[in-house]
């Protein structure tokens, strides 16, 4: 340890250099397992910087010094490459409503996931239970060197609304209360769990609702979660270490109506992962799913007007259909005004084990796409996402021995980037674009505004974009027609009120005169929001709503907003 910190006080270390360090103090214990090892050192140091006792006085660690170690040693820096920490959580086992013919059908898990996926081992490990989810998610990423102050809780199970209403506020709630707990209370959750595990044996199939609230010192699944409670735990999040910035839940088009919503807004949540898989009906109709190309528009539709982000999922190569109506399908769902995602998941049907499919694919009538079509339809659908939208995977994490036929990759997603490389121009895609764990200079962004239309607003997507077109933030503006609030009466929002539906700035842009600081603390976001009121004043809009998560309310009341119901409001007639 001290030798590393000393060529820090001296220099920057490469990674080659470090581990040359590392293997000179590597040895190895009776079972071969390495000793000294980088991904020991960090949860070390930062024990032992807790603890602040002789060990730590004799490093002579300055601020400087400990912001330059901790960047050295973090570990799969892209996971917080945006700013923020995603902490993804899976809901217990349960049915859905559809019968897809493609979907897994694990009984130890959530309908359409299997039990090898790597969040799902974490959950099984935790008994599902979404504080120890949290709590164990949260002390990894912080072991890796990961700042975990913004958190994007992401929830995923199949199909959020099929589960009882309660058992939905109960997950949230929790989920928010280990965010809002000490390290202690957390780590002592997480050694009654596995205390729990060892002495009972019960296994994690079944009786889930079963297991006694000791687990976690807290409301067991069976107690009623009542409104105040829920409010207390969110508004303390507002002022605790670990905030929501972000509440992601995953369900079908057809459970979306304005009550589920409104709900939905009642739990913090502000993105919806939507399975659209396809917007054609014959090719939805023969995969077995029950919704129409017409619900899933619907869907869409409102979710936008109430706010909500959405980030859709997309299956190319599904029964029925062929590499060229997957690109004529695509490009409909990218550009038409009812659809116009704005993240999408994109990614290829695959074979498992136990599904309809399978016999589909033994008498013929399905196979998968030659690794060179898929990448060719992977590419095209690429070349025509909009600049406004975000593909965020090509893959499932279903683990190659569960795939019978079809694409075994992981690296999909690069492979398709590298054959994009001589249309590089061409790709308008914001992950593409994106500074990741980049460096930029403020002086170099200019501010880009894309507008566009869909069936229910008028959209302002505005970027910070470098001289080479990379991108360092960006916010959507909704501006609701009143026509399409007429459609659906009863919703809280009214007309003249346009919405903040996003922003979003990355960790790692730098200042000229500030080496290492955040693009976060120079106000780029601060600007959005305000370009954001000047066109929508412009637009004739009296009020802007931000669709604000719990987290970053304080944040929007620094910037003059007011909390207002399901959002909060600023008046934009001054």
């Amino acid at each position: 340890m001290r030798d590393i910190l000393d060529a820090l006080r001296e220099r920057e270390l490469g990674p080659s250099e470090l581990d040359r360090i590392i293997r000179a103090h590597s040895a190895r214990a009776h079972d071969g397992r390495r000793i000294f090892a980088k991904k020991r050192i960090l949860p070390y140091y930062l024990q032992a910087r807790k603890e602040g006792g002789a060990v730590w006085q004799s490093w002579h660690v300055d601020d400087d010094l400990d912001a330059r170690f901790i960047k050295t040693m973090q570990m799969k820096p892209r996971r917080t490459a945006s700013g923020v920490a995603t902490i993804t959580v899976i809901t217990k086992p349960w049915p859905c409503a559809n019968s897809c013919v493609y979907c897994p059908n694990d009984e130890r898990m959530p309908k359409s996931y299997l039990s090898d996926e790597p969040a799902c081992q974490r959950a099984e490990r935790n008994l599902f239970h979404p504080y120890l989810q949290v709590a164990s998610r949260l002390r990894t990423l912080q072991q890796m060197g990961h700042d975990t102050g913004k958190v994007e809780l992401i929830v995923l199970g199949g199909t959020w609304l099929d589960y009882p209403r309660g058992y939905r506020r109960w997950f949230v709630s929790e989920l928010f209360r280990a965010l809002n707990d000490s390290e202690e209370e957390r780590e002592s959750a997480l050694r009654n769990a596995r205390a729990y595990v060892e002495e009972s044996q019960v296994p994690i199939v079944g009786a889930l609702s079963e297991r006694p609230p000791a687990v976690v010192d807290g409301r067991s699944e069976s107690a009623p979660t009542d409104d105040l409670l829920l409010e207390s735990v969110q508004a303390r999040n507002e002022e605790a270490r670990h905030r929501v910035v972000g509440l992601v839940v995953e369900t079908r088009p057809d459970t979306i109506t304005p009550e589920a919503l409104v709900e939905l807004r009642q739990l913090g949540c502000t993105k919806l992962q939507l399975g659209v898989q396809s917007v054609n009906d014959d090719i939805l109709r023969m995969n077995g799913r029950w919704e129409t190309v017409e619900t899933i528009r619907r869907s869409l539709e409102l979710a936008r007007l109430f706010g909500f982000k959405t980030h859709a999922h997309f299956m190319v190569n599904l029964l029925g259909a062929t590499p060229e109506s997957d690109k004529r399908d695509y490009r409909v769902f990218a550009n038409d005004p009812a659809y116009s995602p704005d993240e999408v998941k994109l990614y290829p049907c695959a074979l498992v084990g136990g599904t309809e499919l399978v016999e589909r694919f033994e008498d013929g009538s399905w196979k998968p796409y030659s690794e060179e079509e898929l990448i060719d339809v992977l590419c095209d659908c690429m070349l025509h996402t909009r600049p406004f939208t975000r593909v965020s995977r090509m893959i499932r994490d279903i683990s190659a021995k569960d795939i019978l036929v079809g694409n075994k990759k992981t690296n999909l997603r690069q492979m398709v980037d590298e054959a994009l490389q001589g249309k590089a121009g061409d790709v308008r895609e914001i992950r593409f674009r994106e500074i990741a764990t980049g460096e930029v200079v403020l002086d170099d962004l200019r501010l880009d505004e894309v507008l566009y239309e869909t069936t229910a607003t008028d959209e302002a997507f505005l970027q910070w974009v470098t001289l080479d077109g990379r991108i360092a933030g960006f916010l959507r503006l909704s501006m609701p027609h009143e026509s399409a609030l007429k459609r659906y009466p009863g919703l809280p929002i009214g007309a003249g009120e346009a919405m903040i539906r996003e922003v979003h700035v990355y960790g790692f842009a730098t200042a000229v005169d500030a080496k290492g600081s955040s693009a976060q603390h120079h106000g780029l976001g601060r600007q959005l929001v305000e370009r954001a009121c000047e066109i929508a004043r412009e637009a004739g809009y009296d009020r802007i709503n931000v669709i604000s998560a719990v987290g970053t309310r304080e944040y929007y009341r620094k910037l003059g907003f007011i909390d207002n119901g399901l959002y909060q409001q600023k008046d934009l007639s001054f």
